[in-house]
């Protein structure tokens, strides 16, 4: 049973929400996540969820937006070779994916954007807003959005046939094996 009001101590109440709320998109999805399930984990009245974010919509983009920082993929990348660039993208990628929390987000957006409209519109506006654009800062053509939407495109592609698919050759190709095939295919997009 649910307890109302403040929790007693330090208040780490919001925190623990968007763990919770993490967790829980990441392994049900969007649709399937509700506020009294979080609130179950987490301990606390649904109300305090109401209270801290308004709506499951604000609550899952508070969650995302806290875990996906596409500058600590894409910073710094400017003054570095399109190879060079690919091959940090890629690790740095695959490392945020080993991040249990970042993982569940992804996994979550991407798992929601399949079975809710409204979570694919806060997928496609991740990717245009935040990783496209940050991508195609770095490619100097025309088409860079293009390119930059289908790198975005092939780094999700691995998250779903790593993450949720589990596809077994994918998910047991060590990062190294998955770079140096990936890698180049990025690169021809930033050239």
């Amino acid at each position: 049973m649910s307890r109302t009001g403040r929790r007693p101590g330090l208040s780490g109440t919001r925190e623990d929400i968007l763990v919770a709320a993490r967790r829980g998109f990441g392994a049900r999805g969007y649709q399937a996540t509700t506020f009294r399930s979080i609130a179950e984990d987490v301990g606390v009245d649904p109300g305090l969820l109401v209270h801290y974010f308004g709506t499951k919509e604000r609550l899952f983009v508070a969650a995302l937006s806290i875990t996906l920082r596409p500058s600590e993929l894409f910073g710094d990348l400017g003054k570095v070779s399109a190879s060079d660039a690919a091959e940090l993208i890629v690790r740095r990628y695959l490392a945020m994916l080993d991040q249990d929390e970042t993982r569940d987000m992804v996994l979550g957006l991407v798992r929601s954007a399949v079975s809710n409209e409204r979570a694919a519109g806060m997928l496609g506006e991740f990717v245009a807003q935040v990783m496209r654009s940050s991508l195609s800062e770095l490619i100097n053509r025309s088409d860079a959005e293009l390119r930059a939407a289908l790198a975005v495109a092939h780094l999700i592609g691995i998250a779903m046939l790593r993450h949720v698919v589990k596809e077994g050759t994918i998910v047991h190709a060590s990062d190294d094996e998955l770079v140096s095939l990936v890698a180049p295919v990025i690169a021809s997009y930033l050239q």
